[in-house]
């Protein structure tokens, strides 16, 4: 589900519970809204609000923590790139085929996309990523080194291409695991309980309304952020490419 469609269903879900608070305090007797009876709601949704604080705040630091590892997975998968690209180089000639499949790779990458099923899925035109890294360790492996810092480089440049596939792998596991919609939507359901004792104990007057408007879209607002980071290579904001894209320009290069 994209980021701005929760963002929206969230502020719909929390203006119907305002709506209905609004709806029922027309309905009810005074003596359910006197002092002593607004006194007691206060306290009981303060315990509701406290634990929606709570829970909140440990969303919004996870998927900020998953934004922030995903940014030091590019740059980490960017170095190893260039890494493999200049032990292939040092090695001579013969990796200039193996040189060119890597290029390849880092170019399907920027096109295709960040998602481990745009990354993996083959065409008729290209294969998934997983086998371009497999093709390129086979055209290492195939080396025949013809003295011992050939067979040196040709070890190392097969374990930093060990490093490359694992960081593919990587991307595809953490990739399944998206937000705990569970949490989420307990999160919403206390929200929507908060808004509804908004709209039960607020005068109906434009003023209030609008505040709890505004109150229901940063509480929305809040929600879309944590979809969107949840989700780092995807969505408005991700993890920028810019390092691969800077890798890309050094490939290649003697």
């Amino acid at each position: 589900m994209g980021s701005l469609l929760v963002g929206g269903l969230v502020f719909l879900f929390l203006s119907m519970a305002t709506s209905i608070g609004l709806i029922v305090r027309g309905r009810l007797p005074d003596h359910h809204l006197n002092a002593e009876s607004k006194d007691a709601i206060r306290l009981a949704t303060a315990v509701v609000g406290t634990l929606s604080a709570l829970a909140l705040g440990l969303l919004i630091a996870s998927a900020k923590s998953t934004y922030d590892n995903a940014e030091v997975e590019m740059r980490t998968a960017a170095a190893r790139v260039l890494l493999l690209d200049r032990v292939m180089a040092q090695y001579g000639p013969e990796t200039d085929k193996a040189r060119q499949l890597l290029r390849e790779l880092i170019e399907k990458r920027l096109s295709r996309g960040w998602t481990a099923e745009t990354t993996d899925e083959p065409s008729a035109k290209a294969l998934g990523e997983y086998q371009d890294i497999e093709a390129v360790q086979a055209d290492l492996r195939s080396l025949t080194p013809k003295d011992a810092a050939q067979s040196s480089l040709q070890a190392r440049a097969l374990e930093v291409g060990g490093m490359v596939a694992e960081t593919h792998w990587l991307l595809v596991e953490s990739g399944k695991e998206g937000l705990p919609w569970a949490f989420l939507t307990v999160l919403v359901c206390w929200l929507a309980l908060l808004f509804a004792t908004f709209g039960l104990q607020a005068p109906t007057n434009p003023t209030v309304l609008s505040i709890l408007l505004v109150c229901a879209l940063s509480v929305a607002g809040a929600i879309f952020l944590i979809s969107d980071m949840a989700n780092p290579y995807v969505g408005l904001v991700h993890v920028s490419d810019a390092p691969l894209q800077s890798a890309i320009e050094r490939l290649g290069k003697p």
